[in-house]
């Protein structure tokens, strides 16, 4: 995995694959367990991530399928979108339209990527940089 390579531990518990409220379950029983500093979802995940009660926790979501799954159509002030504007999966309309049911700013969804994947280059670099940028400025607000 890409932010386990850079040192990050990384939980990444089995979500099912028919049953999406089963899937929030177990995604929020490791939460409650570990207690992460931030929340990735990619593509169904990011759809599960919008559901989970984290509290103040950072979600950053890959292209999130929340029109396909679940009911939440809104996310948090702590959350940033990575997405492809040539996604064939996941449109990249439905993130804008997410950032304006919830109020964030433009700023919030980061264009990158050729595709849904995310794992080129630029896409990898731009979640490294995000996840670095949240965990300064947790340390900043504990200090």
């Amino acid at each position: 995995m890409f932010l386990q390579s850079l040192g990050h531990e990384v939980l990444n518990p089995a979500l099912d694959d028919d049953d999406f409220q089963l899937a929030v379950d177990v995604a929020q029983t490791a939460y409650g367990r570990h207690a992460p500093d931030v929340i990735v979802g990619s593509s169904r995940g990011g759809a599960v991530a919008m559901h989970l009660q984290s509290r103040d926790t950072p979600l950053v979501l890959l292209c999130p399928a929340w029109r396909n799954h679940g009911r939440v159509d809104r996310v948090k002030p702590e959350t940033w979108i990575l997405h492809s504007r040539q996604d064939d999966v996941v449109a990249y309309a439905d993130s804008e339209q997410l950032l304006a049911h919830s109020g964030l700013p433009a700023s919030r969804l980061i264009t990158t990527g050729a595709d849904h994947r995310l794992v080129d280059p630029d896409s990898l670099d731009a979640l490294r940089s995000l996840c670095a940028a949240i965990e300064n400025a947790r340390i900043e607000q504990a200090t």
